[in-house]
């Protein structure tokens, strides 16, 4: 049986960068194949601040197989049936936010990770191996390890505790949500105060120690995103569709009305 290829997890492991992009405003199963051309690796399918239907996150998330881009999908907190079904239709990881504690992090493996690993149900064999049949027992071996489970850390409490949630066997990244992080601090916006570059620092630190991956959310400021990826983060999410759209077109619209 074929492995199934997660791009973005392939470049992690290989010490490499993983760069991602906010899915909220597309629905079109193009921007798949448009972000893969574009150089990105995944895409942050955004089910907890967006308007997304997870009938649009799988559909994308198909396509985004075929076009050789991760689907990875954004859930909101607790919400593990709509989690495991995008993962049953195409989506090869998971990201929950707001995760504080190392037991929260345990209940996410338990969810999204088929057993040994966890306790997911199996539901079938799906787009992965495009609708194909295969072996159950190796078809969950596989997604196990094509999966990319990544927690969100957003608050002071979950900064405390980022060695023992790096710790939970079956977590793959530590993504830190800069944007809440700050406004907990009381800082918001401050992305490069030194208290959030404390967070960077502790959450790289104890993923190097435990072989995961650190990320960073929220933040599109090229030289900051320079800084942190210098102490260590690989899993990077520089910005977003509607982000992209809003900057071309203004740039291109301000060409035009200086041609006059």
């Amino acid at each position: 049986m074929a492995a199934v290829r997660n791009v973005a997890r392939d470049k992690l492991e290989q010490g490499q960068l993983a760069l991602g992009v906010g899915i909220r405003l597309s629905r079109s199963v193009e921007i798949a194949k448009a972000m893969a051309v574009a150089g990105f690796d995944w895409l942050f399918l955004d089910m907890e601040h967006g308007v997304m239907s997870l009938e649009a996150c799988a559909q994308i998330s198909t396509a985004a197989l075929d076009a050789g881009i991760a689907p990875i999908a954004r859930v909101p907190n607790g919400e593990y049936a709509i989690a495991t079904r995008a993962l049953d239709n195409g989506a090869l990881g998971i990201v929950v936010p707001h995760v504080d504690t190392a037991a929260e992090a345990k209940e996410v493996v338990n969810r999204l990770k088929y057993p040994p690993v966890g306790h997911r149900s199996m539901g079938g064999i799906g787009p992965h191996y495009g609708l194909r049949s295969a072996s159950t027992g190796e078809a969950a071996q596989a997604l196990n390890a094509a999966n990319l489970t990544v927690v969100m850390l957003e608050t002071p409490t979950a900064i405390a505790n980022a060695a023992a949630i790096a710790a939970v066997p079956g977590i793959d990244s530590l993504l830190i949500g800069t944007n809440d992080l700050a406004m907990e601090l009381g800082i918001p916006g401050s992305f490069g105060d030194e208290r959030i570059v404390a967070a960077y620092q502790a959450v790289c630190d104890a993923c190097r120690v435990q072989g995961k991956f650190a990320g960073v959310g929220g933040i599109a400021d090229a030289a900051l995103l320079r800084r942190y990826i210098g102490m260590g983060v690989r899993l990077v999410l520089p910005g977003s569709d509607l982000a992209f759209m809003i900057a071309a077109a203004t740039e291109r619209a301000a060409a035009m009305r200086a041609c006059l």
